[in-house]
């Protein structure tokens, strides 16, 4: 007997998608993107694939590095804290995709960005989420 093929999916797209929506409902709308736009806007939130592993034959566990710029220090961590709060709740069917847990495994980090000097932070997770018959 043969397993089916599963195809998992976009997980940076996934998790993009859901978190420009959630901070739109929350009252703070911002750029929610993969890479770093140019221009840049005064504030925006990066989502980065950094590896991850296949959590089973039909599931993937990617690990999600999420980085929030804003003009002030102050004004980074509040986009960063909100987004660490919304992207804990994103289990769910999300875009099609079931969502089944989100783990965080790197709380927030001020990293202020080398290239401009823009304060930043990051945190990290690890999405839980289910792929896709072939």
């Amino acid at each position: 007997m043969s397993r089916p093929i599963v195809v998992m999916p976009d997980a940076v797209a996934v998790a993009v998608r859901y978190l420009r929506q959630a901070l739109a409902d929350a009252g703070r709308p911002a750029p929610v993107v993969s890479r770093v736009p140019s221009p840049r806007p005064a504030s925006f939130v990066r989502v980065e694939r950094l590896g991850g592993l296949r959590q089973t034959p039909v599931s993937d566990r990617p690990r999600l590095d999420i980085e929030c710029w804003a003009p002030t220090e102050y004004d980074a961590h509040e986009l960063c804290a909100l987004s660490r709060a919304l992207v804990a709740v994103m289990p769910g069917v999300r875009g099609g995709v079931t969502v089944y847990r989100v783990t965080e495994v790197a709380g927030p980090q001020w990293l202020p960005d080398a290239a401009s000097s823009t304060p930043r932070f990051s945190f990290a997770v690890e999405i839980h989420m289910r792929g896709r018959p072939l």
